[in-house]
């Protein structure tokens, strides 16, 4: 399980840097965004939360992490994903912004709790 728990990291990290790269090539683009980013968008976030459930899996088998910052990284990162469900507005060029800048810092976090693992 610990080496699944660290596939899905490099997922995690190539899914989440290439869906904040398009979707900010996307916004800037006049066309518009297109279907392919709002699904790299939405798998960066299903992938992150698989990412989660199968650490929590490896807490409950009593394996912890070296760090402690190691959780509330991967906890921030989900939280960065799901919050642009709750704040962001209802324009498409402005909600596709806050999912890329969102999707963006829970890259960064993600890298931190690689760190931090």
């Amino acid at each position: 399980m610990l080496t699944v728990h660290h596939t899905v990291a490099y997922l995690v990290l190539a899914v989440t840097l290439l869906s904040a790269d398009w979707g900010g090539l996307a916004y800037f683009r006049p066309s518009g965004a297109g279907g392919v980013v709002a699904h790299l968008l939405t798998l960066s976030q299903t992938i992150l939360v698989a990412q989660v459930g199968i650490g929590l899996l490896l807490v409950s088998d009593d394996r912890q992490a070296g760090d402690e910052l190691h959780y509330a990284y991967g906890t921030f990162a989900l939280m960065a994903v799901l919050a642009p469900w709750f704040y962001a507005p209802k324009e498409p060029r402005r909600r596709l912004a806050w999912f890329s800048i969102a999707t963006l810092v829970a890259a960064a976090l993600a890298v931190r709790a690689y760190t931090t693992a």
